[in-house]
C-alpha cells in the first residue's frame, strides 16, 4: 500500500466527501420508496415501488462498497482533543453503519432473489443470485432486513446527533471536515 494507506489524513478529501454525501440522498430515497411500497407478499410483483426499492438499493451497495473501499485506502484520523469515549463513539458508529447498511443491503438482495427477483445496478448490470429462488433462509433475510431498517435508522440519528453535538455544542471543526475544504 502507497503511504496514503498507511498514514491517515487528517481531513477528508474531495471522493471521500462525495461518497458520503451521496448516501444521504440514496438512502432517504430508499427509506420514503420502502415506507410507500406496497408490502411484499406471495403474489407482490417485482415492478413499481418494489422495482425502484431493489434499484436504489443496488445502488446503496454500489457506493457504500467504493466509500468504504476509499476509507481504507485513505483513512482520516480523528481529531485531536477528543476524549477516548469520543474516539470508541465515533469509531464504533462508524464501524456499525458500514456493517448495518452493507448488511442490510445484501439481506434484501437475497430476499429479492428468494421471491426469483433478479437484482440490477443501475437498471442494467443484473448481480449473481445470493439466495435460491423458494429458499427459507433467503424470505428470512428479508424479516431481518425489516427490522435493521429501524436499527440502521438509530444510528444514522446518532450519528447526525453526534455531527451537531461537536458543531454547536463543541464548536470544534468535526463537521466541517466533512463539509468544505476551507476546514481542512
Amino acid at each position: 500500500m502507497g503511504k496514503t494507506a498507511m498514514a491517515a489524513r487528517e481531513s477528508y478529501g474531495a471522493m471521500a466527501k462525495i461518497l458520503h454525501w451521496l448516501l444521504i440522498p440514496l438512502l432517504a430515497a430508499q427509506y420514503a420508496v420502502g415506507s410507500i411500497m406496497p408490502h411484499i407478499g406471495r403474489g407482490t410483483q417485482n415492478e413499481g415501488w418494489v422495482n425502484w426499492h431493489l434499484s436504489i438499493g443496488a445502488a446503496i451497495l454500489f457506493v457504500i462498497l467504493l466509500r468504504l473501499i476509499w476509507r481504507l485506502l485513505f483513512p482520516v484520523a480523528l481529531p485531536p482533543g477528543m476524549t477516548r469515549w469520543e474516539s470508541m463513539l465515533a469509531h464504533a458508529t462508524h464501524l456499525i453503519l458500514y456493517a448495518l447498511v452493507l448488511i442490510m443491503t445484501l439481506l434484501g438482495w437475497a430476499a429479492a432473489n428468494a421471491r426469483g427477483w433478479d437484482v440490477k445496478l443501475f437498471g442494467a448490470v443484473t448481480l449473481p443470485a445470493l439466495a435460491p429462488n423458494g429458499s427459507s433462509w433467503g424470505h428470512e433475510a428479508g424479516d431481518i432486513h425489516n427490522i435493521l431498517v429501524y436499527v440502521l435508522l438509530g444510528f444514522i440519528v446518532l450519528h447526525v446527533a453526534g455531527a451537531l453535538y461537536h458543531h454547536f455544542i463543541l464548536r470544534d471543526r468535526v463537521l466541517q471536515r466533512m463539509l468544505s475544504d476551507r476546514a481542512s
